[in-house]
């Protein structure tokens, strides 16, 4: 047996989630190791080889906007951009790019070690050093203790690993990858309640096999944008397309043929799977009725011929997989590199942690990612961000960093998960969001880069950068506010935009609000506006868009900060930690078990609770004097 020396932190796992962790404590001068079973495959994308998405863009802006890494390193390795729902309000547009798998994970890699307050070691965490509740360190597969002062678990889908293949069951953490035992067990002893989600992953499949003439072509914006605040040059200039097509009627009869195979169908699989995104054979058996399904053929790489086949999860046989591949349009001679699969793994109930995901049963031992029941590497990485965040502070002994759900989206996820804990995997929407105005793809690094800044995770010269961009969005805004424009100068542009003419002159604000007319409209129209504008770098890009949505959008924005405000005032109201819920006569006997169980700190959290009603929070409210 030998001692390794101590650390600050221990992070267990180098995925999306360990990888943020471990460069957000290391980032405040905290000194960290990261413990993974292969180095090789640092934030590894095992699913769909794409950052962003719908919500999902929103979280990787505020991961970016707090200091952290993965929109950045997206950025840098990414191989087309779509800003997606553009056809919708400002609310849900949401940035998604495909990424070069290889060189992501490369990426990340090179960043981690870069940092001197991180060391890497590969080996495999096999118990946690726990004395008095309190965590103290880990020991590894190979006999070596590594002591701390906090460890973070991120270990994805490692803990008790099955990978199902049709009858095929093999142990494992990931294709090809060793299965972790023994942190489980020792965490039930603890009293930690655990269960078991379910994931899968696509068919990865030969390019050089397929027939692009036949299917639909999706390119990448005209314009491609970028997650990174930061990155204000480096913009995609070469865009390697996507493809679509579908699954038909004979593939749907190819894949039957298999269900008395399936891992799901037969029983094999205890594990609850994601509702959101269901394997090629949940979507044939509940939507029965349907004859076709889209899939999306998407590039892993600038380097590589591999294609992932987004959409076509499975977990049948593999000759049932390629069989029915061949059944569809443009894949009719199509090879695979690996067949889909699905993989079984152990979660824990995040109800269990609070809002800094520390847990609550053991001191300083933090859980991030899909240990807390959560499907995506955004959601992931914000755990991993938020938990090195507060990991670091307990190590340096300062005040708790916990995002509030009118601040983020990480917020909403962190709440959600603590308050109302999952029945199956876990993804972010916009929908689950109260305020998805106030909360933009656009105003994350107004709403989060103070806070990166104060943590010590923003350099003064970014700060400048977020200072200067707004005081230029003010100077739009107040020029558009004030600046009145003539009728003879307007008309003709509001007629071609089909709008009413005015018959007085009007503030170029009243006119922008109108949903027919962007600003760049106007400044093709008014050479005075286009002048004014001239100095203001990236007029046509950040500084033009925010100006432009926080006047057209100005009412819902201000009746949702309104709403906002009331609500913080039920947050303000904290609940003391050893409170009694048992002593509430008129409380329902559903929600004493369920404050009991989450002890929620304050009243707003408390409402937020499946089974707690409005009835018994104003019991609370009366018992607490309120």
């Amino acid at each position: 047996m030998k001692t390794q020396e101590n650390y600050d932190i221990v992070v267990i796992g180098a995925g999306h989630a360990g990888s943020e962790a471990a460069m957000a404590a290391a980032c405040t001068g905290s000194k960290v190791i990261i413990i993974s079973t292969d180095l090789t495959k640092i934030a590894f994308m095992s699913c769909n080889p794409a950052i962003g998405g719908i919500a999902k863009g929103q979280i990787i802006r505020e991961i970016d906007a707090l200091g952290g890494q993965t929109g950045k390193i997206a950025d840098k390795t990414m191989i087309q951009f779509r800003m997606l729902n553009k056809s919708k309000g400002p609310a849900m547009w949401s940035p998604r790019a495909q990424c070069d798998r290889t060189e992501f994970s490369k990426e990340w890699r090179k960043v981690l070690e870069s940092n001197k307050n991180i060391d890497l070691f590969q080996d495999m965490v096999t118990s946690l050093l726990i004395k008095e509740k309190t965590i103290k360190g880990v020991k590894t597969r190979n006999g070596l203790f590594f002591y701390s002062k906090c460890v973070i678990l991120s270990s994805g889908t490692f803990l008790n690993g099955k990978i199902h293949i049709g009858n095929i069951n093999i142990t494992g953490g990931r294709n090809a990858e060793p299965a972790s035992f023994g942190i489980t067990e020792q965490l039930i002893e603890y009293g930690f309640e655990t269960s078991r989600l379910k994931t899968g992953t696509s068919p990865r499949i030969d390019g050089r096999t397929i027939k692009y003439e036949e299917l639909i072509i999706q390119r990448g914006d005209e314009n491609p944008g970028k997650f990174s605040y930061e990155n204000r040059k480096n913009r995609l200039r070469k865009q390697q397309p996507c493809y679509i097509t579908h699954t038909s009627k004979e593939c749907h009869n190819i894949l039957k043929t298999g269900f008395s195979e399936s891992p799901m169908f037969t029983g094999r699989i205890k594990g609850t799977g994601p509702r959101y995104c269901p394997s090629i054979e949940d979507k044939i058996v509940t939507f029965a009725d349907k004859e076709r399904h889209q899939l999306f053929i998407e590039p892993e790489g600038k380097n590589t011929v591999e294609m992932y086949l987004n959409g076509f999860t499975s977990s049948l046989p593999v000759n049932v997989q390629i069989d029915a591949l061949r059944k569809i349009k443009g894949l009719e001679n199509v090879k695979v590199f690996s067949p889909g699969y699905a993989i079984e793994y152990d979660f824990f109930q995040p109800t269990q942690l609070k809002h800094t995901l520390e847990t609550k049963i053991i001191n300083n031992l933090f859980f991030a990612g899909q240990i807390n029941g959560t499907t995506g590497y955004e959601e992931a990485a914000a755990q991993g961000l938020i938990a090195g965040i507060n990991a670091a502070l307990k190590v340096w002994g300062g005040t708790e960093y916990v995002l509030k759900r009118d601040t983020a989206y990480i917020g909403v996820l962190i709440d959600d998960l603590v308050t109302k804990g999952v029945d199956e995997p876990y993804r972010m929407f916009t929908s689950r969001s109260e305020y998805r105005i106030m909360l933009r793809q656009d105003n994350a690094d107004l709403r989060l880069t103070r806070d990166g800044y104060k943590l010590g995770l923003i350099s003064q010269k970014r700060m400048k950068l977020l200072i200067d961009k707004y005081e230029k969005v003010e100077q739009l805004i107040t020029y558009l506010k004030n600046k009145s424009v003539a009728p003879s100068d307007i008309n003709e542009l509001l007629l071609k935009k089909r709008t009413s003419k005015i018959l007085q002159k009007q503030k170029l604000e009243g006119i922008l609000k109108r949903p027919q007319v962007s600003i760049q409209d106007l400044m093709e129209e008014l050479p005075e506006l286009k002048k004014y504008a001239q100095p203001l770098k990236d007029l046509k890009n950040e500084i033009a868009e925010s100006a432009e949505i926080n006047i057209k959008y100005s009412g819902y924005i201000a009746r949702e900060r309104n709403i906002a405000s009331k609500i913080k005032n039920l947050e303000n109201i904290i609940i003391k930690e050893d409170f009694d819920f048992y002593k509430l006569a008129s409380v329902s006997t559903e929600a004493k078990q369920k404050l009991t169980r989450i002890q929620p700190k304050t009243i707003g959290q408390a409402s937020r609770i499946a089974g707690v009603s409005p009835a018994d929070i104003n019991v609370l409210l009366v018992h607490l004097g309120r």
